[in-house]
């Protein structure tokens, strides 16, 4: 086995998630430890971290463990590339194109999730604005101008 192993604490560090979700990750099908030690300890790869942090990431775009373990299987069906040329064989062709095209509708997707994710953050940034201003207007008090505003711009 290459590389490092971690135990589950370091793993989800790594990958931005607690202890407690790694289990249940590991629970429900996302990881499967690397190794584990005769004491139990899970021992984690840098690919199990990636895995980890791949299924956050696709939490964070609203995608539920079904789509999660999807998409995993998915990767893991394609063969992976070395050196820019792919290690397939030919006979598995058909069954590529059916990965790549379920891959692509999971881009498809994620890519409409953060457009969606775009306009909401560009809704509740315009609401801290406008809190920004009611506060600097609170503070510096009636009639008198406010940075950032259209009536500092006509006090000047």
């Amino acid at each position: 086995m290459a590389g490092r192993l971690m135990r589950i604490g370091e793993a989800a560090r790594l990958a931005g998630l607690s202890v407690r979700t790694v289990r249940h990750y590991e629970d429900v099908g996302v990881v499967v430890p690397a190794s584990r030690r005769p004491g139990g300890f899970r021992l984690y790869a840098q690919a199990d971290v990636r895995r980890l942090s791949l299924a956050r990431r696709m939490r964070l775009l609203g995608f539920g463990l079904r789509d999660i373990r999807a998409l995993l299987a998915v990767l893991d069906g394609l063969p992976p590339e070395q050196h820019g040329v792919e290690t397939a064989a030919p006979a598995a062709e058909q069954t590529r194109e059916e990965l790549v095209d379920m891959l692509r509708s999971y881009w498809v997707a994620a890519d409409a999730r953060c457009e969606e994710l775009r306009r909401e953050l560009a809704a509740a940034e315009q609401v801290a604005r406008s809190l920004h201003i009611a506060l600097a207007r609170a503070v510096a008090g009636p009639g008198a101008a406010v940075p950032g505003t259209v009536a500092e711009g006509a006090a000047r």
